[in-house]
């Protein structure tokens, strides 16, 4: 079952996230690993910031979480995690799939340009890479991370963007 979460549910989410990001050890630029991977109060400003988290819950606890952040013009799918343990079993399709119903705006995904799996995800899911000059523009538009970030990270766009005047 896929619901939404809230403040209530913020330890589940930081464990979840946590969990999963060990697949980015040492994959990731090593400057820009952390422990843990995202601090509780890193996903505090991200819960203020409007990126509303959804958890895929299972045999009595949430398996995996993604967010989504509705901006002017467009939607951001945000960090987008499975358990280790659950993973390769389609819970982050299924997320994917639920947080996309409905959404009439654009959806933008930024992810490390090292995490292969994470890009090809994206790719099946209908997902295209945007140009290096367009990936830079647009993290610097829509996402608050660091420049180094930036220079490591690319961007994945539905359909919806690739059409839209605002692609370039």
């Amino acid at each position: 079952m896929i619901q939404p979460l809230s403040e209530a549910d913020q330890a589940a989410i930081f464990q979840v996230i946590n969990d999963a990001a060990q697949a980015y050890r040492g994959v990731i630029p090593p400057d820009c690993w952390q422990e843990p991977y995202m601090p509780m109060e890193e996903l505090q400003e991200e819960m203020a910031a409007g990126v509303h988290f959804w958890g895929l819950v299972e045999e009595g606890g949430i398996l995996g979480v993604m967010g989504r952040q509705d901006l002017a013009g467009v939607t951001l799918i945000r960090h987008a995690y499975v358990r280790s343990q659950a993973q390769r079993r389609g819970l982050g399709a299924k997320l994917l799939a639920h947080l996309r119903r409905g959404v009439k705006k654009p959806i933008l995904v930024g992810t490390w340009a090292a995490a292969t799996w994470a890009i090809r995800f994206y790719e099946k899911h209908g997902f295209k890479l945007v140009t290096p000059a367009e990936k830079d523009r647009l993290l610097r538009t829509y996402w608050t991370i660091s420049e180094r970030q930036i220079e490591t990270s690319v961007v994945l766009a539905d359909k919806r963007w690739l059409a839209s005047p605002l692609a370039k």
